[in-house]
């Protein structure tokens, strides 16, 4: 069962039970573990609705028995991660955490309802399946293909600060790379590439840099722009085979979905989403999923302030009994 809405549309999408057909599929970050939903996708009017799908006993147990890494623990990796970037040279290193919120009991119908008002701008989804149940609102796009086109639209995302803090050298400079990388990719696929100035992008007490890219692309091209893309500067680092090895071996848990990716097919477009501002879901518990883009000029304090600013993103929208 999936639920969700694409960016500034408030129609409610789900699929139906044609198992047939496969238009939405998730990927992790790092693997080849892809969570499939089965069925054409529908656009659902209010009294199609099911709800009841939507209670506490469908979410699956937590057998796991994490616990979240404490600040004292984020600032020792923090540092180590530092050392890493120091001695490589690297432009960026993208460091994340889990921070599990445990509660007696979810209201999935309100959560979802909130996230949805929340970020109008953003791509908002909820699934549970036999095994997973995640949710998340997150508005940065790893492309969108126009099938009668060709045109392919991406951007470069990066850099976070409350919506009242200005700019400094630090978020700049991290940025930078991100819209390097895009832009040498794209322009490996295309001469007819254009890129728009650095602009602020809002995304509800946060704001982040952001430079827009389009380009007319082949079709059997997509692909190959979609794997190369994937991770991003933005959620990985620089180089990203280093990193990606980095990761796997400093941060505490494994990001499973989050900073994965989700492909969306309709009639006309392709669309596939960086799935940011994410939790997973279990009866007694959601870990919500928060990163930072790390370089040489980071203050870790900063860091961890801006992980936990993060996390509010969906924190604050959960309507939950502790």
């Amino acid at each position: 069962m999936i639920y969700f809405k694409l960016p500034f549309n408030e129609n409610l999408y789900s699929t139906d039970n044609n198992n047939n057909e496969s238009h939405i599929v998730f990927y992790p970050f790092e693997g080849s573990e892809t969570v499939k939903h089965y069925g054409k996708i529908i656009n659902l009017n209010p009294e199609e609705i099911n709800f009841k799908k939507l209670e506490n006993s469908s979410l699956p147990k937590d057998n796991n028995h994490f616990t979240a890494e404490t600040k004292d623990e984020y600032l020792k990796n923090l540092a180590y991660v530092a050392g890493i970037i120091n001695e490589n040279q690297l432009p960026k290193l993208v460091y994340s955490r889990r921070k599990i919120t445990g509660f007696r009991k979810i209201n999935l119908e309100k959560s979802f309802n909130n996230l949805c008002e929340a970020y109008p701008n953003a791509f908002r989804y909820i699934f549970i399946n036999e095994e997973n149940a995640w949710m998340g609102a997150f508005s940065e796009v790893l492309g969108k293909f126009n099938k009668n086109t060709h045109d392919f639209e991406t951007m470069s995302l990066a850099g976070t600060l409350p919506v009242s803090e200005n700019w400094s050298e630090k978020e700049i400079e991290e940025q930078k790379p991100v819209t390097e990388y895009i832009r040498n990719i794209l322009k490996n696929h295309s001469d007819d590439v254009e890129e728009s100035a650095t602009y602020d992008h809002i995304s509800g007490n946060i704001k982040h840099l952001r430079t827009d890219f389009k380009a007319r692309i082949r079709p059997e091209n997509l692909d190959n722009i979609i794997q190369q893309l994937h991770p991003t500067p933005a959620v990985c680092g620089i180089p990203k085979d280093f990193c990606k090895e980095k990761i796997s071996k400093v941060e505490k848990f494994p990001r499973e979905l989050y900073a994965g990716y989700i492909k969306i097919e309709t009639e006309e477009n392709i669309f596939y989403f960086v799935n940011l501002r994410c939790c997973k879901l279990y009866q007694d518990s959601a870990h919500i999923f928060v990163g930072g883009g790390i370089t040489s000029q980071s203050n870790p304090e900063k860091e961890w302030r801006e992980t936990e600013l993060k996390s509010e993103a969906i924190l604050k929208n959960l309507s939950i009994s502790e």
